[in-house]
Order: C-alpha cells, then sequence, then structure tokens
C-alpha cells in the first residue's frame, strides 16, 4: 500500500519531463552580463539567475518592449526550456505589445535543482519577486500564462495575488490525477489541485484549449472555465492538438483581443470588482462637473457648477473642496457654510 506522500512522489516522476541534454546554457560575457548560448544574442532580452527560497538557482529571460503597458510571466509546459521557447517569446513580444517574463523551473534548462510541485510553486514566487523589485512591475500590470503544467504556478501565485490583471489558461488541467484518471474528489496526494484554486483569483481569467487534446482533455479546460469566477470568453481550437496550438490564427487573434481588453479595464471598474469581492459598500464617485446658470445669485453669472461627493451642500462658486476648509456659495448673499 502507497502512503500518499509516496503516490505524490511518484506522481511528480511522471509528471515532469526537461529536455535532457538541456538547449541552452548560460554564461557571462566579456562585460560580466549574463547571456544564453544557444539563443540568438538579443540586446533587448535580460538573462537572470535567481535565489528561490528553496535553495535553488532558475534562469529566467525578461524580453522588454519600449510600447508595452502590460507584462506576461509566462510558465512554460512540460518537455521544454527556455532555449525552444525564445522564438514564441519573440512573436508573443511583438504581437501582444507587452514585456514578457519567462523562466525555468527547478531542473529545467539551466536552472538547478530538481523538478517538484512544491519546487514549482517556489520558482514562480521568486520570479514575480523579481518583476516587482527589479522591473517595478505590480500585479496591477501584470498577466499570468500558465501552458498545460504551467498552470499550476500560474494558479498559485494568482490566487494569491487579488490585484491581478489577468490570467491565461493555455492546455490546463484541473489536477494532476485528473489527467490520468477520471475522480470526482481532490485527494491529498494529488498534485496541483487547479480545479480548487480557480475560484480563488478575482480577475479575468481566459482558457484556450483545443478540441482534440490527447494529452489533457478538453474537458479539464472547459472545466476551469466553468469554475472561474471571472470567466472571459474562451477559446475553443477546433482540432486543434496539446502542443500545436500556437500555429492556428485565432491563438494570437483572441490572445491580442484579451492583453487589449486587459489594458483598457479602468482603475474605477477595478476599484469597483473589488469593494464587490470583499462586499464593501459602493463609495460615491466624483462625476463631471456641469456647465448652468446660478438661479438665485443677483449676478445671474455663467459658472460651473462641480458635483463632489464630499462636499455637504452645492453653491453658485465653489472656493474649496477638502475636509476641513470653508467653501462660499452663493457669493452675492455672502451665505458661508
Amino acid at each position: 500500500m502507497f502512503s500518499g506522500c509516496s503516490v505524490s512522489s511518484l506522481a511528480a516522476k511522471f509528471t515532469f519531463f526537461p529536455p535532457d541534454p538541456p538547449t541552452y546554457s548560460v554564461k557571462k560575457d566579456d562585460s560580466g552580463r549574463l547571456v544564453a548560448s544557444g539563443v540568438p544574442r538579443d540586446h533587448s532580452m535580460d538573462v537572470l539567475l535567481l535565489d528561490t527560497k528553496h535553495g535553488t538557482k532558475l534562469v529566467a529571460f525578461y524580453l522588454k518592449n519600449p510600447c508595452a503597458r502590460l507584462t506576461v510571466l509566462y510558465s512554460h509546459g512540460n518537455a521544454a526550456d527556455l532555449g525552444q521557447l525564445y522564438d514564441l517569446f519573440v512573436q508573443l513580444k511583438v504581437n501582444l505589445r507587452v514585456n514578457l517574463m519567462g523562466y525555468d523551473y527547478s531542473g529545467y534548462g539551466a536552472s538547478t535543482g530538481k523538478p517538484s510541485e512544491y519546487n514549482t510553486y517556489a520558482d514562480i514566487e521568486a520570479v514575480y519577486q523579481c518583476l516587482q523589485t527589479e522591473y517595478g512591475v505590480g500585479q496591477e500590470d501584470l498577466i499570468l500564462y500558465g501552458q498545460s503544467v504551467g498552470s499550476g504556478p500560474t494558479l498559485h501565485l494568482a490566487a494569491h495575488l487579488p490585484r491581478l490583471r489577468g490570467v491565461v489558461l493555455h492546455s490546463a488541467i484541473l489536477s494532476g490525477l485528473r489527467v490520468v484518471c477520471h475522480v470526482k474528489f481532490s485527494f491529498c496526494f494529488d498534485i496541483y489541485k487547479n480545479i480548487d484554486k480557480i475560484k480563488k483569483v478575482k480577475c479575468p481569467v481566459f482558457v484556450i484549449h483545443g478540441t482534440e487534446d490527447d494529452v489533457v482533455n478538453w474537458l479539464h479546460g472547459h472545466g476551469l472555465w466553468k469554475l472561474a469566477e471571472e470567466p472571459y470568453d474562451p477559446l475553443w481550437i477546433k482540432g486543434g492538438g496539446h502542443c500545436n496550438l500556437e500555429l492556428y490564427p485565432d491563438y494570437i487573434r483572441h490572445l491580442c483581443k484579451f492583453i487589449q481588453e486587459m489594458e483598457n479595464l479602468t482603475t474605477a471598474t477595478r476599484l469597483k470588482k473589488i469593494r464587490q469581492t470583499l462586499k464593501l459598500p459602493a463609495k460615491a464617485v466624483a462625476t463631471t462637473s456641469t456647465t448652468t446658470f446660478t438661479t438665485n445669485c443677483c449676478c445671474q453669472i455663467r459658472c460651473r457648477k462641480p458635483n463632489c461627493w464630499s462636499c455637504p451642500r452645492r453653491g453658485c462658486l465653489m472656493v474649496r473642496c477638502s475636509k476641513g476648509s470653508a467653501y462660499l456659495c452663493n457669493w452675492c448673499c455672502g451665505d458661508w457654510h
């Protein structure tokens, strides 16, 4: 009889397949800057070596786009490393007009350590911390992208970031155990229990899945979309498999649309959603001033009458609107309040 821990370890053994040998290596050039051999030399890309709380060193690529308003943190699928994904990253950076951070999990590519569920959680946390401290990227300007097994660390982080801009789930899994067998309940030894974590995500979730995926059944993507608190219109690619969705024109077209809509989310809209989530009372918001004539003023001048929620009364002339300050209305009458 297997214990829960041994079953979890066994599941991890059959979950992670890092390319062997890695498709790239990392070294310092003559100026002391980290560069990746095996990929084109790109002066708009930073090669980073990051420390995780589990003591491993991760390799990450940060691709800069001067036109970007948002940043994508990309968690890749299985049996791939950054060397294989570089061309895709460049395509996404250019077509989506975003900055893009991609990283290799512990044990993948030139990253040290061994791959495991909890190591990938520490991995993505280290990358997110780097985005905050080194590049000044807050969660409000961040979109998390998880492909296949990368949906695990993606939803782990997304569940802890209430002000995240958005999430993309590409060929994602409901859980590790559900990939190999149909179960209706979550077990303690299961890995990447996305079916539970998706309910904690408080931002728009865009799901992409191929209808002919023979590795992770389409029902996984559909299930995550149905469970999302704020589901975005999904993309079901007819005939798409597990590793070829980027080849379909609808892929980049719908992804561009999603990114554009996330860019257009206003602060007021986001605050409203946060208040609804936290069940806070709605707060009145200042509206645009309107031009009007004063009706009880002998000067009969045309003036702008501000509509400010913080002022208890209105007047034909507003000197100041701040707590503790007097303001003057009905100038000709000399009526102070």
